[in-house]
């Protein structure tokens, strides 16, 4: 098989034959064809040089819209190629700008703000939604950073620490009536899209729902105080009283103070959900607070006989109010002590690492399944309503854990296997930790 031409040699030759047949025939008229071959071909150098120019021209003034010059020959044929192209391009660009109206006509019509930011945090985009909610104004802001035109200080921190995998709420800067929620999704080459969401409606029937539990928690109290008042004496004279009514009268007294278990329980959540941070804070001595929960441990056990191992930093403090970390604390032990087969063991420690203070508590309980974990937190959500009932929980001892340690900056992780127990580990930031030797110094 005879070896393929270049694709370039017949536009070549067909380029140079005319101004090569031009000078041999000018050297036939006057004798000398090397000057005459010289001249031809210079005068066609020019010519193309001509083109060049007119091209270079074009590229430097180009526009969207303006055709390339046109031309003959081997340059007609570049300029025709340039337009095909250019044609192909505005028809690309048509079809590019029609799904970018669509998606501006699409987002513009949505109730939720949708903001675009590059990678540093400067409007690029935003629909009609974002004017209303945050009050950004169209093309004055285009630009600017986020943060000059949303000052309040929940967002800076939040846009500070470059972490968006919980959502922020905050009041509108527009009207402080007005509750925000805000998400951002990292996309591209660090650019982030941002959405906010009106949850003014949410959040009313929130504290609605918060008012309605703490006034009803508070106005149960009154009769189950009676009630229970009653039930004492009666049972504290239990032979005189017909044995007919001894089980019905021990029965009612269980279940009043189960319920006066839930309400205490309820009051508190109510207290904690009152505010999203301490008003007081002190530092909390961790480890005499949990030799005395692992000592109320161990009479919960009773009969059970749980070993009940204790590894505390007696010199690492806490931040933080000392009831809430109490309630959060004991929940975690107790719920290791109910949820733990006799003779089990339950380990219970507190140490500090560069990531901040840590307490763990570990148990060879029955263990909770994977899809029950992400919900434990939830108020009254029962793994097994029949087991709650048997150890007589509330339902609420986690959810009191988790607002505790947001009041704390901190975080409950929870690791479980079936019929391998449980690991409930509370993580608080290293600003919340303190040393002795350190309080010691500053006073």
């Amino acid at each position: 098989m005879p070896p393929l031409k270049p694709t370039w040699l017949g536009p070549l030759l067909r380029s140079l034959l005319p101004p090569t047949a031009v000078g041999l025939l000018l050297g036939l008229i006057d004798g000398d064809y090397g000057w005459s071959l010289a001249i031809g071909l210079a005068t066609y150098l020019a010519w193309h040089l001509y083109q060049l120019i007119r091209l270079h021209q074009w590229l430097k003034t180009y526009q969207p819209d303006e055709p390339p010059p046109d031309g003959h020959g081997l340059w007609g044929e570049v300029f025709d190629g340039l337009y095909s192209i250019q044609r192909r391009d505005q028809r690309v660009r048509g079809r590019l700008q029609a799904v970018i109206d669509r998606v501006q006509e699409s987002t513009a019509a949505l109730k939720d703000a949708v903001i675009m930011l590059d990678a540093e945090g400067n409007l690029e985009w935003w629909n009609r939604a974002a004017e209303t909610l945050l009050g950004l104004k169209t093309p004055q802001d285009s630009g600017q950073p986020i943060t000059n035109l949303v000052r309040h200080p929940l967002f800076k921190t939040y846009m500070a620490q470059d972490n968006f995998k919980d959502a922020l709420e905050l009041p509108s800067p527009l009207n402080d009536r007005l509750h925000l929620q805000l998400q951002i999704t990292r996309y591209g080459n660090g650019e982030q899209l941002m959405l906010v969401r009106d949850v003014t409606h949410v959040r009313q029937l929130e504290q609605m729902r918060k008012d309605f539990v703490a006034n009803v928690s508070h106005e149960l109290r009154t009769p189950l105080t009676v009630i229970a008042g009653y039930l004492e004496p009666l049972l504290d004279n239990v032979e005189d009283v017909n044995p007919r009514w001894r089980r019905p009268l021990q029965q009612m007294q269980q279940q009043a103070e189960r319920m006066k278990n839930l309400l205490d329980d309820l009051l508190l959540l109510a207290r904690l959900e009152a505010s999203d941070s301490l008003q007081d804070k002190q530092p909390v001595a961790v480890e005499p607070l949990l030799q005395t929960i692992a000592r109320d441990a161990r009479a919960l056990s009773g009969e059970g006989n749980h070993q009940i191992l204790l590894e505390a930093d007696p010199r690492l403090e806490l931040q933080g109010n000392e009831a809430e970390l109490n309630s959060a604390f004991s929940n975690l032990v107790f719920n290791a002590v109910k949820y733990t087969p006799a003779g089990g063991e339950i380990r219970i420690r507190w140490w500090a690492d560069p990531a901040g203070g840590h307490l763990s508590v570990q148990d060879t309980g029955i263990g909770i399944e994977s899809r029950h974990l992400a919900r434990l937190t939830e108020r009254f959500y029962r793994v097994d309503a029949s087991r709650s009932a048997s150890t007589g929980g509330t339902g609420l001892g986690l959810a009191i854990v988790k607002h505790a340690l947001i009041h704390h900056h901190g975080r409950l992780e929870i690791a479980s296997e079936p019929g391998k127990g449980s690991l409930f580990t509370c993580h608080f930031p290293t600003a919340q930790l303190a040393t002795r030797r350190e309080l010691g110094n500053a006073s």
